[in-house]
């Protein structure tokens, strides 16, 4: 139980084709007693079929996301992270946030 009423909150960082994972590390960290942020969607859309402007968009929601958030977990099955995620990881760097792994890091 979370005696001072103040929740973590966790942004989910990774590509958006660990769906599965993303899922699972969502629902243990939230019963685990933390908010937590995910990409913006997963199924109907196609990364390629995103136009600039939309990317751009998306992009700066994640990182207000990152802002809003005590911490960053990045999904990274196999170690897999990508160009979008590295960006991703050193904006929360930037920002002083704590950073948490899926799989550790070599």
């Amino acid at each position: 139980m979370n005696l001072d009423n103040r929740y973590n909150i966790i942004t989910l960082c990774g590509s958006i084709k660990f769906k599965d994972e993303f899922m699972k590390v969502q629902e243990k960290l939230t019963l685990e007693g933390n908010i937590v942020f995910t990409p913006n969607f997963f199924n109907n859309i196609k990364k390629e079929d995103i136009d600039l402007e939309t990317k751009k968009m998306l992009d700066k929601m994640h990182r207000q996301k990152i802002d809003m958030s005590d911490e960053i977990y990045v999904i990274n099955p196999g170690g897999y992270i990508g160009e979008s995620t590295k960006s991703e990881i050193e904006y929360a760097k930037s920002k002083g946030k704590n950073i948490s792994y899926l799989e550790s890091i070599r």
